[in-house]
């Protein structure tokens, strides 16, 4: 059974989120707007979070840019803008996943079971600490805490950009398409978008700003260029 956060000013579609949600075992805390969010995930810490975009009393952007500062609780968007900018925008304030409105209670589920399970799978059952070094850099991604320091800073990266991160670092040197980035890190199998991928990569070498970790490939994808140390 997973806790889930919804925040959705309608109460149609919060209920009916709630009740979906339900069947499939899992416990659900409503919210009608902004207020008390915050508050809610630094004390329950949930194990997922879907936010509306367009609130009464403010802006889920804004709300997901503050929660990244300090959590990186899966988040994932409803929002009833289908243009590609508008998606894009929510992966840069750390967003790891969005569904359109309207959409249908079976993807939703379907979603929220993807993102819990790459939650999960993100957490091995067998502690392992890897390390590795690039331009006088060390970079060391700790499985047993889940938790990723470069030299002693402690970077806090959303779900998809750690598995994104694992992925590369799993062949140093080898470059991996956007297509396998989409498919084994994001669970997209149509209808990703390439610019969906550079724009994790994007924000993962701002948190990786001590060296250049990640080598862009034109028209492939990319290099992780660390070494195991």
């Amino acid at each position: 059974m997973a806790h889930i956060f919804v925040v959705e000013d309608n109460t149609l579609i919060r209920e009916g989120i709630r009740d979906y949600l339900a069947i499939e075992g899992d416990q659900v805390t409503e919210f009608d707007s902004v207020a008390g969010v915050l508050e809610g995930i630094r004390t329950r810490s949930p194990d997922l979070l879907i936010l509306d975009i367009m609130l009464p009393d403010g802006n889920g952007l804004r709300l997901a840019k503050e929660i990244r500062e300090f959590s990186d609780v899966p988040i994932l968007f409803l929002t009833a803008k289908d243009t590609e900018s508008d998606r894009i925008t929510g992966f840069e304030v750390g967003g790891d996943d969005y569904v359109v409105k309207p959409f249908s209670p079976k993807e939703l589920v379907l979603r929220t079971r993807a993102l819990l399970r790459r939650t999960a799978e993100s957490k091995p059952e067998q502690a392992r600490c890897t390390t590795f070094v690039c331009d006088g850099c060390t970079l060391r991604l700790d499985e047993s805490t889940h938790k990723d320091f470069l030299d002693e800073r402690e970077l806090h990266l959303t779900i998809s950009e750690r598995r994104i991160l694992q992925r590369l670092s799993a062949e140093p040197g080898r470059v991996v398409s956007r297509e396998h980035i989409l498919g084994d890190c994001l669970d997209y199998l149509h209808d990703g978008s390439h610019r969906t991928v550079d724009t994790h990569i994007a924000n993962l070498r701002a948190k990786l700003d001590t060296g250049d970790w990640i080598e862009t490939v034109r028209g492939v994808g990319y290099r992780f260029r660390g070494s195991p140390a």
